[in-house]
């Protein structure tokens, strides 16, 4: 039994099969959940003193990531004395982002965080 109007005098009520209505909702919840579109960041980590090669490697790697939708979070990793040229990190963070500008933005451009160095690029 379930209340239908309570605000009336006097209340009504009417019989119902809860299960069938427990259902319904799930069903329901189900349905705008399949509608949602998820983003999801994907990462690439890159050290400053990277080969050429290498580069290209993970630049093609990140495009892929950027063209499927998602959003792409390239870090620098510093280690020992790397930490005292982060000019250098920046450089390939700068190239990164230039052989990237053709499909992608700049979000999020963060400083020096520890020994990391991120930028957050979403598709334009």
């Amino acid at each position: 039994m379930v209340e239908v109007g309570g605000n009336s005098k006097p209340p009504v009520c009417k019989l119902l099969n809860f299960g069938k209505i427990k259902y319904e909702q799930k069903k329901k919840a189900h349905q705008s959940k399949k509608k949602q579109h998820v983003i999801k960041i994907k990462e690439i980590r890159v050290r400053p003193s990277i080969g050429e090669n290498d580069l290209m490697t993970k630049v093609n790697q990140g495009r892929k990531f950027l063209l499927e939708g998602n959003k792409l979070k390239v870090t620098i990793m510093f280690r020992g004395r790397e930490l005292s040229r982060v000019d250098l990190g920046m450089d390939v963070l700068e190239r990164i982002v230039e052989m990237l500008e053709d499909i992608s933005e700049i979000e999020k451009q963060t400083d020096l965080e520890g020994r990391r160095m991120n930028v957050v690029l979403s598709q334009k």
